[in-house]
C-alpha cells in the first residue's frame, strides 16, 4: 500500500510527531473508493480516514489477514488526505476544495494558547469579520465539516500523568495547521483542545444546557459541549474558520425501492433497514461482508467518517421523537440496559460514477 500524501510539507506522506509538554448502531456499507474534489460527480467527497492497520480484541494486526481482519477499515482505502498550503495563511482540502484558516491563533502573537479561544458567539463575530487570504466569506464550519479534517492515525494521550515531554500524534494533520495542545500553563488540561462548530444540539444535555457540537483533534472526540464551562462563565474553543462550498454534508437521499437508500450527495448507496439484532464488532463485519442485497454482494462496514455522513443533527430523540438519522431509513428501536456496547448494522455500497 502506498503511503498517502497528506500534505505538500509532509516527508514519506506522514506528517511528523506533535510533541506536548505536560508542563506547558448502525452500520453502514460504503464505496471501496470515492472520487477527488476534481472528478466528483456529486456534491461532495468523503475524506479517507487514513487508517492503515486492523484490529484485533486488543491489539493492532501485522496484516489484515483471516477471519479477524477481513473488512476493516484499513482494507479499504477511498480519497486519502491532501491538502495544499496556499502559503497565504490558508490550506485548501484537495477533496473537498474546501479552503480553511490555517492556524487558531486568533490574536496574532505566533502562539496558541487560552487566549486564542472563543465561545460560540465570539467565533461567529470573529468569522464574520475576518479578512484573509484575499477573502472575507469566512464562516465557523459546521460540525460535518469540521469532522471532515478527522485523521484516525493518531494517538490518544488520555491518561498520561506527571510532568515530561510526550511525543503523540494528533487527529489532525499538523503538519500543515497550526496545533496545539490544551494550554497548561492557564490551568487547562493537556487534552483541552475542542475546536468549535456552528452546529448546535437541537435539544439540550447535562442540566437544560445548551450545547454545542465540537471536535478534539488531540482524543479524536467528536462531542457535544456545554455551552457553560464546568469552570465558570461560558465553553470557549480553538476555532478554524472555513470558506467555500455551503453544500458540504447536505445529503440528498433517495429511496430505490429494494431496500436500499443512495445518498446523491455522496454516491454511496446504504442498507435501508439495520440488522435488527445487536451483535459486536467483529460480526458486525462480517454481516456487512456476507451481506447480499439489491442483487449486490460489495457490501461492507462503513468507517466512521461515512456513518457520520448520514447523521441528521436536524433531528433527536427529545425533539422528534426519533434517532438522528433520516426517516428514509429503518432504524430499529434500542434500550440502553447500561452494560456492554451493542450496536445495529446497516449495508452500504461503492459509489459509481454516472
Amino acid at each position: 500500500m502506498n503511503p498517502p500524501i497528506r500534505s505538500k510539507s509532509s516527508q514519506n506522506g506522514k506528517p511528523s510527531r506533535f510533541t506536548v509538554s505536560k508542563l506547558a448502531l448502525l452500520m453502514v456499507l460504503t464505496g471501496l473508493s470515492a472520487p477527488s474534489f476534481a472528478q466528483s460527480a456529486y456534491s461532495y467527497t468523503i475524506v479517507d480516514t487514513n487508517q492503515t492497520q486492523c484490529s484485533g480484541a486488543s491489539s493492532t494486526m501485522g496484516s489484515c489477514v483471516g477471519e479477524t481482519g477481513l473488512g476493516q477499515d484499513a482494507q479499504y482505502q477511498g480519497a486519502m488526505p491532501s491538502y495544499t498550503d496556499n502559503g497565504d495563511g490558508t490550506v485548501t482540502d484537495n477533496n473537498t476544495g474546501l479552503v480553511w484558516a490555517q492556524t487558531t491563533d486568533l490574536n496574532g502573537d505566533g502562539k496558541i494558547t487560552a487566549d486564542d479561544k472563543v465561545t460560540y458567539d465570539e467565533g461567529a463575530a470573529y468569522a464574520s469579520r475576518l479578512a484573509l487570504g484575499g477573502h472575507n466569506d469566512w464562516r465557523v464550519p459546521t460540525i460535518k465539516e469540521l469532522y471532515s479534517l478527522m485523521l484516525f492515525d493518531g494517538e490518544d494521550p488520555s491518561g498520561i500523568n506527571g510532568a515530561g515531554t510526550y511525543s503523540i500524534m494528533p487527529f489532525i494533520d499538523h503538519s500543515v495547521f497550526g496545533f496545539e495542545s490544551g494550554d497548561r500553563d492557564a490551568g487547562e488540561r493537556l487534552i483541552d483542545s475542542q475546536y468549535v462548530s456552528s452546529t448546535k444540539y437541537v435539544s439540550t444535555t447535562m442540566n437544560g444546557d445548551e450545547t454545542i457540537f465540537g471536535v478534539n483533534f488531540i482524543d479524536g472526540r467528536i462531542k457535544g459541549y456545554g455551552a457553560t464551562s464546568p469552570r465558570g462563565g461560558e465553553k470557549t474553543f480553538y476555532l478554524l474558520t472555513v470558506r467555500g462550498d455551503t453544500s458540504y454534508g447536505i445529503n440528498n437521499l433517495v429511496d430505490n425501492s429494494d431496500k436500499t437508500v443512495t445518498d446523491k450527495a455522496t454516491g454511496l448507496t446504504w442498507q435501508q433497514g439495520d440488522s435488527q439484532q445487536g451483535m459486536d464488532w467483529f460480526a458486525g463485519i462480517q454481516y456487512c461482508e456476507n451481506l447480499e442485497l439489491a442483487g449486490r454482494s460489495d457490501w461492507r462496514l462503513p468507517n466512521i467518517k461515512e456513518l457520520h455522513s448520514i447523521v441528521d443533527y436536524s433531528r433527536s430523540p427529545d425533539t422528534t421523537n426519533s434517532a438522528a438519522i433520516d426517516p428514509v431509513f429503518e432504524a430499529s428501536s434500542m434500550i440502553n440496559e447500561g452494560e456492554s456496547l451493542i450496536i445495529q448494522i446497516i449495508g452500504v455500497t461503492p459509489p459509481t460514477l454516472i
